[in-house]
């Protein structure tokens, strides 16, 4: 709580003045002590391209920075022997194509016309005539044929023939399949809107299956990931906020739990969080170093006291404060200082002063503090 006063005698290094001040009652909050964890900077969604298949890259669309919109094609790899093998498996699969209506027709005509080629006339058609009327017949008779079984045997072998014709059919259209897959392994493809962040390739090399190619990454939205020793887990959950802070930002920031992975570093016996950060700084970028202020629940919750970062005066190394005493004359009293506080993460802190600190030592409840006493 503040609120603007008077100040008709300012007593502070040898000045008596009179200003208009704001001040700030200091009172006591309830709050859980907490322990500051170091973390980095990551990008929520990121990939690693990796080559698939052994070529020479043809197309490299950027360098790092570089941003991209989605399903847009990053890295070609070298693909003319692939194409050359698509062509012979075409090829193919029109061959057996080919073979298969062949013996589709064959098995129709013996079907409906058996053994038409040898009922075609010749001699005037008498021979072809005396062998149906007599010869076959009478070979039936005798056992030395049946026609019957002849005819199911030559039905059989164009069978087995479009049975084969259509494996080969299917074999070609895997084989071609098979290709376009790899033709695609061909190509890196951003799958959303992000910034190329690493490349190890340039346009000429040669790459074999396995090669990292270039890292990509959403950058407008990033985590912060720490490991947090496993006696610290339970003051944790999704969802709750904790104040952070990053080396690029002059104030502290609110990261909200993402994440919490389900299983313990088996040498270090720590549990590895992620927490979503919310910044439109330029400058924030992954793999910076952060800090966390993390719940230690094993001291329960204490009374301590806060007040606005802006009402702290340094001269030297020693930090102190202007108190407004009952005549409307302030002094400066020294007061030792505990962590910062981001104000979010408490709901009755006023967000517009800034960042808040605590006090261990030099103020009470009730206090009165100046805000806008001189520099610091």
């Amino acid at each position: 709580m503040y609120k603007n006063i008077l100040i008709s005698g300012l007593i502070f290094i040898g000045i008596n003045v009179n200003v208009a001040a704001e001040t700030y009652q200091v009172r006591a909050h309830n709050m859980t002590s907490s322990v500051t964890l170091s973390g980095t900077v990551i990008a929520k969604k990121e990939v690693t391209f990796t080559a698939q298949l052994p070529g020479r890259v043809e197309m490299l669309a950027g360098k790092e920075g570089d941003e991209f919109d989605a399903q847009t094609v990053l890295v070609i790899l070298d693909d003319k022997e692939l194409l050359a093998k698509r062509r012979a498996a075409i090829a193919a699969w029109r061959s057996a194509d080919a073979t298969l209506r062949n013996a589709g027709m064959q098995y129709s005509r013996e079907l409906l016309s058996p053994d038409s080629p040898s009922k075609a006339p010749g001699g005037m058609g008498l021979p072809n005539l005396f062998d149906q009327v007599f010869s076959k017949p009478l070979s039936d008779f005798m056992g030395q044929s049946d026609q019957g079984i002849d005819r199911q045997a030559q039905l059989n072998n164009y069978s087995v023939q479009i049975e084969q014709a259509r494996n080969a059919l299917l074999q070609a259209k895997a084989q071609i399949e098979q290709i376009d897959d790899k033709l695609q392994d061909a190509k890196s493809i951003s799958p959303f809107d992000g910034v190329i962040t690493q490349k190890w390739i340039e346009v000429g090399d040669t790459v074999q299956p396995g090669k990292p190619l270039l890292k990509f990454a959403d950058l407008s939205s990033l985590q912060i990931e720490l490991n947090i020793p496993a006696r610290l887990i339970r003051g944790l959950k999704v969802g709750q906020r904790l104040s952070a802070s990053l080396d690029v930002l002059d104030k502290r920031i609110v990261a909200t739990v993402a994440q919490i992975f389900p299983t313990a570093n088996i040498k270090r016996h720590t549990i590895k969080v992620k927490l979503d950060i919310d910044t439109d700084n330029q400058y924030v970028a992954p793999g910076q170093y952060a800090k966390v202020d993390i719940p230690e629940r094993s001291f329960g919750r204490q009374k301590v006291l806060l007040i606005p970062m802006k009402a702290v005066k340094k001269r030297g190394s020693l930090p102190g404060v202007c108190v407004l005493k009952r005549n409307n004359k302030t002094a400066k009293r020294l007061v030792r200082l505990g962590q910062k506080v981001n104000p979010m993460i408490i709901n009755d802190l006023d967000q517009s002063l800034g960042d808040f600190v605590t006090v261990l030592s030099g103020l009470n409840a009730g206090d009165q503090i100046i805000l806008n006493c001189g520099s610091r």
